[in-house]
């Protein structure tokens, strides 16, 4: 028996123009794919297209509705993006989860009002994680439901078939020869930086990068690593928790004030230079320039590659570390591109760092799980992961657009940063808004942001960190309309 249609009830097959009982006069002139769209999600919702159902070839469906096949093909795409249907090759398009319940009047988080009491503490992210919402705008969390599931697996079970016994045994702790082989040529192709595979270091991300960093340079005499403010607060704590001070360098509309740099006598810098956290500035050329002079003369970069894959107006500015390798130390991870729980990251550190950052990942951990680097450097090598990224950065921009558009439409005094590339947007409001008291009001109507102050230490405009990868365009947009309603609440 075809395994595909026994997967699905009989009652549940889409068949003929009785289908829903559509009728595209009902739609619009102009927006016949939105009308769609909004009748399929509609039946998923009150259970005429239960999960298990499988719509209609789009060829099918536009043929018998009498528009083109592009009209069903977005609206099956818009659909997709919310996660309400997924492509099952042979079996055609297949529902597979119910939208999320509307609740009119959210029950209020008990520990909303906390989260952003005080000062954010080194459990900050731990508890506000921990608060349920309806909505999270989160920054720095990639759409986990894009995750390439049959793609990993075909991975991992080419993996599997050519493993060898020794190959599951301990290795080396630097990472397995064929990710940083992988990790090599990927930065070679995406951004412009040539490595020796020998040069690369495997961590579990970019936070364990950074303590291991800590480490060696604390035991090397260096105690201060300077820091980007307005800059991310979880990379703050990091460094604090390794036990080094963290003074804070201003950055304007061209990155980091690198005379502000050199006046702080600091000895080391951790900057985002290609989209700044959270601005989403990039580090322009005259900077550049001065950072690498300020780096050869004695000064040492920390850079965090933070979502540099993900531009949209124009390929990504090449990395600082392909043009001082021996002042740079280069972090980046797979934490945007594939999912942060994979905990998989990538160092590159001058060769004076080299051996101590070794020997200080072998005394953490003997080095990651292997076959999860396997795994990820047959997705580098095949070309998968490239083409999961030219997936996610037309979904991300759909998603921009439509935080953007939510913006101007709920917030309109508001100012928006960082549109052309990344994960987040940054909006800072007019008035005298208190951002953390905004991010705990939205926060108890069940929607999560973060607040502009999370991540600054000198006086800033007030504003909100938004996040938009991991949230259809539709609750994007309702969960704008409900940050509005916390800056304004009804009398």
């Amino acid at each position: 028996m075809d395994r595909a249609k026994a997967a699905v009830p009989e009652e549940s097959k889409a068949a003929g123009a009785d289908f829903l009982q559509l009728d595209v006069g009902e739609a619009p002139p102009g927006g016949r794919a939105d009308w769609l769209a909004a009748r399929l999600r509609s039946a998923i919702a009150d259970g005429r297209a239960p999960v298990g159902t499988r719509l209609p070839a789009s060829r099918v469906l536009a043929a018998e509705l009498g528009v083109s096949r592009g009209v069903v093909t977005e609206a099956y795409q818009r659909l997709a993006e919310d996660g309400q249907v997924a492509g099952r090759g042979r079996a055609g398009t297949v529902v597979v989860a119910t939208p999320a319940a509307v609740v009119t009047r959210p029950p209020e988080p008990r520990r909303a009002p906390q989260v952003f009491a005080t000062r954010p503490g080194v459990d900050a992210f731990d508890e506000l994680r921990a608060v349920p919402a309806q909505v999270d705008l989160t920054p720095g969390v990639p759409d986990l439901a894009a995750f390439p599931r049959a793609a990993w697996l075909r991975a991992e079970r080419a993996v599997l078939h050519r493993m060898t016994p020794a190959a599951l045994g301990y290795g080396d702790p630097a990472g397995t020869p064929a990710l940083r082989l992988a990790v090599a040529n990927w930065l070679a192709r995406n951004r412009g930086v040539r490595a020796d595979p020998a040069e690369v270091v495997i961590v579990a991300g970019v936070s364990q990068a950074l303590g291991l960093l800590a480490r060696v340079l604390h035991d090397r005499g260096t105690h201060t690593v300077a820091v980007e403010d307005p800059g991310s607060l979880g990379v703050r704590q990091h460094l604090v928790y390794s036990g080094l001070a963290t003074p804070p360098i201003p950055v304007d509309d061209r990155g980091l004030c690198v005379d502000e740099l050199e006046r702080s006598g600091a000895p080391a810098v951790l900057l985002t230079p290609a989209h700044q956290f959270p601005t989403g500035v990039v580090l322009d050329g005259d900077r550049r320039r001065r950072l690498l002079r300020w780096a050869r003369d004695g000064g040492l970069v920390v850079e965090d590659d933070y979502d540099a894959e993900h531009r949209y107006d124009r390929p990504p500015v090449p990395a600082l570390r392909a043009m001082a390798p021996d002042r740079v130390c280069y972090v980046g991870s797979i934490s945007k591109l594939l999912a942060p729980a994979l905990r998989i990251g990538w160092m590159l550190v001058p060769p004076a760092l080299h051996a101590d950052v070794v020997a200080a990942k072998r005394a953490a951990d003997l080095g990651n799980a292997a076959l999860p680097q396997l795994v990820l450097a047959e997705l580098m090598e095949s070309g998968a992961l490239e083409r999961h990224l030219r997936l996610l950065r037309h979904r991300h921009v759909r998603r921009r657009d439509a935080m953007i558009r939510a913006v101007r439409a709920y917030l309109p005094g508001a100012v928006v940063h960082g549109a052309a590339a990344g994960l987040h947007l940054m909006v800072t409001l007019p008035g005298d808004v208190d951002d953390r008291a905004l991010a705990a009001a939205a926060l108890r109507r069940g929607v999560k942001v973060h607040p502009l102050s999370w991540h600054s230490r000198r006086p800033q405009p007030p504003g909100l960190v938004l996040g938009y990868a991991a949230t259809p365009p539709s609750e994007i947009d309702r969960a704008l309309s409900t940050v509005a309603d916390a800056v304004t609440p009804p009398p």
